[in-house]
């Protein structure tokens, strides 16, 4: 990931653990990396990994949000300005989400709209927050990716129409995923002629708090933390591909291959 260089910040929400926490530790591994990782978490004073990966690497900061709340939106738009300044945020990784899996028979209203809350309509709230910021790092680049100003929303395979199999019976989770991927084509829609990238993105089904112990286990050449890393690498590197024509794509990681659908 050579180009990360050219990223002067990025901020990642839900990093407290999962596929947040293993994007900022990725980020923080890579050589070269972006000038300022911004790290949010819902509560910082139980956020142990990220605190203690801060401590041992000084351009990563952390910020505390929860996501559903529109006072920490405000007060994390507030001191990720102080940080990024004159220059402006160059990456808004809306990873911040939650999973309730009901069937049928099991579904209530509750359910859909907690998860429709936290998966569609909180990433919409936040990227609307941080627009002046993005749009401050697009009037200063060209061309389309994370060197310039891009959203991007981590999305899942639970979120296709078209994918047949027995998981898309879990509505709160599926439907609230199917709605981000349309939030990201209309955000692409109002941002490209301001050059700001907009693309969802799935990682794939890997071991964390949320995919759980079910997810598909380590392949010979692949460990579970390697299959984990190398989804995060690749959410990290679509931003990179400033060839990028259209302000929103949809990727996936499948059979630990890089896969743009037709």
């Amino acid at each position: 990931m050579s180009d990360l260089h050219k990223c002067g910040s990025i901020l990642v929400t839900g990093a407290s653990r999962g596929i947040g926490l293993q994007i900022v530790e990725t980020l923080m591994k890579s050589n070269p990396r972006p000038g300022k990782v911004i790290a949010a978490a819902r509560d910082r004073s139980r956020a142990k990994e990220l605190n203690r990966l801060a401590e041992s690497h000084p351009d990563l900061y952390i910020v505390t949000l929860d996501v559903t709340k529109k006072d920490d939106i405000e007060a994390a738009f507030k001191e990720v300005e102080s940080l990024v300044g004159d220059k402006g945020l160059n990456c808004l990784v809306n990873n911040a989400g939650i999973k309730v899996d009901s069937t049928l028979s099991e579904v209530t209203a509750e359910e859909m709209m907690k998860n429709f809350e936290v998966n569609a309509v909180s990433p919409l709230m936040v990227t609307k927050a941080f627009l002046p910021l993005l749009r401050k790092a697009a009037k200063q680049g060209t061309g389309m990716g994370i060197h310039r100003a891009a959203i991007v929303n981590v999305s899942s395979a639970r979120a296709s129409i078209q994918r047949k199999d027995t998981h898309v019976k879990w509505y709160p989770y599926c439907v609230s995923k199917a709605a981000l991927n349309m939030v990201t084509k209309c955000l692409s829609s109002d941002l490209l002629g301001e050059g700001i990238l907009c693309v969802s993105v799935n990682p794939g089904w890997v071991n964390t708090d949320m995919g759980g112990p079910q997810a598909p286990p380590e392949t010979p050449s692949h460990s579970q933390e390697e299959c984990c890393d190398q989804g995060c690498q690749m959410t990290i590197q679509i931003g990179i591909k400033t060839h990028v024509t259209h302000c929103c794509d949809y990727w996936e990681w499948l059979s630990y291959c890089l896969i743009r659908p037709t």
